[in-house]
């Protein structure tokens, strides 16, 4: 058990975890974040609290920031806004083909004094080594120019989805996963490109949530076209919803359609044996050998127990009779 806190750099943007250490902020407090290039401001999202799990490896908050660290960040702000101003300058007057994603002002690094970072995109290689001599003569200061493909300036620059919500990557995603047009086929979503697509113009990395959930459905549910058993009688699979797990079925008697629980619906013995039905991790289940129709046996005859009493003694009887016909036999001839 420990305690965990969330700070973030900017309003509504993603969620670092600190450990607070002996320091309690409250949330909306200024507090400083332990960087590769110095303690820097944030604002303290969630308080500190106890948490279960043993997290370890979390950076130590550096305590509450103190006025003159909030006056320091509030000059980088404006330093940063100042520095955009003349890097889009500077690009028009070279006829570049770039465009400026974002800028970062260091001024706590020991080996320079301050240095200007310039996130730019381009489609494709650019020549910027004028570029970078005039701002650097403009801005009085190191510069750095990096290029940043299409995710990430949709990162860096925020927005709204085509779900109304803030931009996945601005605030929660923390590596790009790859996405396919296949994840959109087995949701069985419109191949349309503004359908799918984000802010950025890639396919949207929401795509990728919900693809674990559809593949196990696919792999385990009969096929759309196949006969099916369910509790309402015989029919034919027409449709699936994954989000509820049912099975659409037109049922054979009536032709209207019902909706049954996937684990209702009994596939054929033909595509169970196609393994179908089962997931690709499935152990395999042995099926019980078909049962061997035999004859009844006939039922045993009831002995009186009279009859078993007359037996014994008859054979108590005939016992000493084939003694003395053995001995009679065997023995010593007659003088």
């Amino acid at each position: 058990m420990g305690m965990v806190m969330a700070v973030s750099f900017e309003r509504y943007g993603r969620l670092y975890y600190l450990d607070p250490g002996p320091h309690r902020p409250r949330v909306g407090d200024k507090v400083l974040v332990p960087t590769d290039d110095g303690p820097e401001v944030a604002e303290c999202v969630w308080a500190p609290q106890f948490v279960t799990e043993e997290i370890g490896g979390l950076p130590l908050c550096d305590g509450i920031a103190t006025p003159a660290d909030l006056d320091r960040d509030e000059q980088n702000r404006q330093r940063r806004a100042d520095a955009r101003v003349i890097a889009k300058r500077l690009i028009r007057q070279h006829d570049l083909p770039m465009k400026v994603v974002g800028i970062d002002f260091v001024d706590r690094r020991a080996d320079v004094d301050q240095l200007v970072i310039v996130y730019f995109s381009a489609p494709h290689r650019v020549d910027f080594r004028e570029l970078v001599r005039d701002l650097a003569r403009g801005l009085r200061a190191r510069i750095e120019l990096r290029q940043v493909g299409a995710r990430d300036e949709a990162r860096l620059q925020g927005g709204i989805g085509p779900c109304g919500r803030d931009l996945c990557c601005a605030t929660f995603l923390k590596d790009f996963e790859p996405v396919s047009v296949r994840m959109a086929k087995d949701q069985d979503l419109p191949l349309n490109p503004l359908k799918i697509s984000g802010a950025c113009g890639r396919l949207m990395c929401c795509l990728k949530y919900e693809h674990p959930l559809y593949q196990e459905y696919n792999a385990k549910a009969p096929a759309v076209g196949t006969a099916v058993e369910t509790p309402a009688g015989d029919g034919v699979v027409v449709g699936h919803n994954v989000p509820s797990d049912t099975v659409v079925v037109r049922l054979a008697a009536s032709g209207r359609r019902c909706a049954c629980s996937r684990a209702d619906v009994c596939s054929p013995r033909q595509q169970y044996e196609a393994s179908s039905t089962t997931t690709p991790d499935a152990v395999p289940v042995e099926l019980p050998a078909p049962a061997v129709r035999r004859e009844p046996e006939p039922e045993p005859a009831v002995v009186e127990p009279e009859a078993v009493a007359e037996t014994t003694e008859e054979r108590r009887q005939r016992k000493p009779r084939r003694r003395r016909r053995l001995n009679h036999e065997e023995g010593e001839p007659e003088q």
